[in-house]
């Protein structure tokens, strides 16, 4: 705790980049190394070869009798939108599943917001079942974090922002990733409207098997109205925080070094007088009967607190502190939070890998269709993400036979966040092999071969 203008203040230097051991190096190599080379069209007909999630989408109108081939329609249509590439990238005049207007058929009836969410929800699930997913976490953490995407299209479902969007428009991915490297949820908002809005509809409106408790996010998710209503429903927020203040219950409380720190005093008769409400309020949340985002901006409308949402950032203030002293106490908490928030960066990466035609610029101009593309590639980078799961657990048991087992800490740092090993550019061919869509493995790659075969061009 230093002083400056004359006031307490803790402060916290960056922490360090977590060193990794060189065996650790060599093994991630090895096993990246290993996994067979893909297209992607191929990856994901193969994740639901053994998944089955193309058997969500179900046709708008109930009762319709399924299309002959309409997995193998449905993954070019969602291969399109995912990789922003347009239907006529993927189609095929020689291929009925796979003609122009077959595709047009498919994505108008079949792609809609809750089939992508059930089909997203199974590749969630599926996932969540693999030992080494298991390894990286139990689903019961996760992050929240946005990825800004500039609109070029007139529209009003855009928003100006010239941090990220420049002279242009554009829109915010709202999504969360779980301690699995899943996405279980995503939002489209308008511009760069504050997380803090939207934080709350990750955890009660997705519809996965995980039970995610606890919730890291950068500042743009914070406000003393989200620290109290994670309290009341029972979650724990743990955000990446920086100029914040310290409260205190009563000014007669006597902390010891730590008054000149705390010297402002939460309102515990709001508190009291609005209890009876904050429950009700709480229980009609976790019970599905308002929407998150309906009650942050009722609690906060135009910029000032409600009575009720006063009470609840009184609430938050009390939490807030409590977690001050947490973070600042605890380093290895600090550095779960970075690697969690790390974690959503990096699948941020690879879904600008995949997200890669149009400059990577979203051409909707309408949120239905941004919600259904955005969507789209949420379910593509969970379905690479799983397949490569799947087949760096064969590789690490594989490698686990000849040089011996890994510890669980090192297990606990590697990452199916790999694209390079993926083609998403070119042909894109939907055939897979009757081995593969009966639910075998591709063989994997000899990685000591592999580096000979690179040698020889170099």
């Amino acid at each position: 705790m230093v002083e400056q203008d004359g006031q307490p203040v803790v402060t916290l230097s960056t922490l360090p980049a977590q060193s990794e051991p060189e065996h650790l190096a060599h093994v991630r190599a090895q096993l990246s190394a290993a996994l067979p080379q893909v297209e992607v069209a191929a990856l994901l007909r193969e994740v639901d070869a053994f998944t089955g999630f193309a058997a969500a989408f179900t046709h708008v109108a109930d009762g319709q009798p399924a299309a002959a081939d309409l997995p193998l329609s449905i993954c070019a249509v969602l291969l399109a939108q995912a990789c922003n590439l347009g239907l006529k990238t993927v189609a095929r005049a020689d291929v009925p599943a796979l003609t122009l207007a077959r595709l047009a058929w498919v994505q108008q009836n079949y792609v809609r917001a809750e089939t992508l969410t059930a089909a997203n929800a199974r590749l969630v699930d599926a996932q969540a079942g693999l030992p080494l997913a298991q390894a990286w976490g139990g689903g019961e953490v996760a992050s929240a974090d946005g990825m800004r995407f500039v609109v070029p299209v007139r529209t009003l479902h855009a928003g100006w922002n010239r941090k990220y969007f420049g002279s242009q428009r554009g829109v915010t991915y709202y999504n969360f990733t779980s301690d699995q490297f899943t996405g279980f949820h995503g939002i489209v908002i308008p511009g760069t409207l504050r997380d803090s809005l939207f934080i709350l509809a990750g955890l009660l409106e997705q519809q996965t098997n995980l039970d995610a408790r606890e919730i890291m996010a950068d500042t743009h998710g914070y406000s003393d109205v989200v620290f109290g209503l994670f309290s009341l429903l029972g979650y724990r927020f743990s955000p990446r925080l920086a100029d914040q203040r310290f409260w205190r219950l009563s000014n007669d409380d006597d902390h010891g070094p730590l008054n000149e720190l705390g010297r402002h005093v939460v309102n515990t008769r709001l508190i009291h007088d609005h209890w009876d409400d904050m429950l009700r309020l709480a229980g009609s949340l976790k019970l599905g009967k308002v929407k998150a985002t309906a009650v942050m901006r009722t609690l906060q409308r135009a910029g000032s607190l409600s009575g009720l949402g006063r009470a609840v950032a009184e609430l938050g203030r009390v939490e807030k502190t409590l977690y001050l002293l947490a973070y600042v106490q605890d380093e290895a908490y600090r550095r779960r939070i970075l690697v969690q928030l790390n974690r959503g960066e990096g699948r941020h990466a690879v879904a600008r890998a995949v997200f890669h035609g149009k400059k990577g610029e979203l051409r909707q101009r309408y949120r239905e269709g941004m919600e259904d593309q955005l969507g789209a590639l949420g379910l593509v980078v969970n379905a690479l993400v799983l397949w490569n799961t799947r087949y760096l657990q064969h590789a690490l048991e594989r490698w686990q036979q000849t040089e011996g087992v890994l510890a669980p800490e090192d297990v606990a740092r590697l990452s199916p966040l790999l694209h390079e090993h993926v083609n998403m550019l070119g042909r894109y061919d939907f055939s897979l092999p009757e081995h593969i869509a009966a639910g075998e493995m591709h063989p994997l790659r000899n990685p000591a071969s592999w580096e000979e075969r690179l040698a020889k061009f170099s």
